[in-house]
């Protein structure tokens, strides 16, 4: 679909060197635990000071905001950013894996950034699937499922095709579901729900009574995951909205805010991040009359 456009290569450009974790990884054994997450018995490593593995979130979304910011700043073009925000979601997907995160949902396209420059969505889509194939193996010796989601009608043929290729490969894979939100809209998504639901009332598979929390949410996109409710939203560059990401799920998850761009953003930020989720008090709607 870009064949008119002019296009950017899409070589290795400058990335910020690998960030050593602050946290030393002490293996505790393969058998002694098995944590939420790592359900094939593989190695447990602790996890940095402060945080209890009782209370760690099952599912984190992410916003991964601030990669051209981050390349303006260094006087690099867009595309420079955008690898170097690809290289800071590999670190995250390791540190959720070392910490028995169960679901790690990122917010890759939007549904409203195809008003952006041409050659920066050519960019991105190309840096799609050049990142799907080179990531294949980490997925199946980590054992890493990888979802996509959104409306997948614009997307090139070929990018459809390694998805379809990648979610397949991946299916069986237990340890963590990296779901990528791709052509994604929050709004879309109720609305396709919406459809769904509408069809099967008009064909009178279901009747309206019928309709409620949780058929929508059997409707939504997140259905492809066991825990379609983030537990914690992480959005990085200072920016203090939810950009119609997961507007249906995100009801009732904590959210943190933080202005590191997300290049810059490592697993420091994320232990702080996942501290404060668990120094909250989750209520969903009640009250604490201890």
């Amino acid at each position: 679909m870009f064949t008119t456009t002019t296009t950017l290569p899409c070589p290795a450009l400058p990335l910020p060197p690998r960030r050593a974790s602050r946290f030393p990884i002490k293996v505790l054994s393969s058998t002694a635990y098995t944590p939420a997450g790592v359900a094939d018995g593989r190695q447990v490593v602790e996890l940095p000071e402060g945080l209890r593995r009782e209370t760690m979130p099952r599912h984190v979304a992410v916003i991964m905001d601030g990669n051209v910011r981050w390349a303006r700043k260094r006087g690099l073009v867009a595309a420079a950013g955008h690898e170097a925000g690809a290289r800071a979601l590999k670190e995250m997907v390791e540190s959720c894996v070392r910490f028995g995160i169960r679901v790690l949902s990122v917010f890759a396209f939007s549904y409203d950034n195809w008003i952006r420059p041409m050659v920066e969505v050519d960019f991105l889509m190309r840096l799609f699937e050049k990142e799907i194939q080179a990531q294949m193996g980490t997925f199946m010796r980590e054992g890493i499922r990888i979802s996509v989601i959104g409306d997948s009608s614009k997307l090139s043929p070929s990018l459809r095709g390694f998805i379809a290729q990648a979610e397949e490969k991946t299916k069986d894979n237990k340890r963590l579901q990296l779901i990528v939100a791709l052509n994604y809209s929050g709004k879309y998504d109720i609305i396709q729900a919406c459809k769904s639901i509408a069809q099967k009332a008009k064909a009178g598979i279901i009747e309206p009574e019928d309709i409620d929390e949780t058929l929508i949410e059997q409707e939504l996109e997140t259905k492809c995951t066991e825990f379609p409710y983030p537990d914690l939203l992480i959005r990085t560059s200072g920016e203090l909205r939810v950009s119609n990401f997961l507007s249906w799920q995100l009801a009732y998850t904590e959210m943190f805010f933080v202005s590191r761009l997300w290049p810059d953003f490592g697993e420091e930020d994320f232990v702080k991040a996942l501290r404060s989720y668990q120094l909250r008090d989750r209520r969903f709607g009640g009250r604490d009359d201890s």
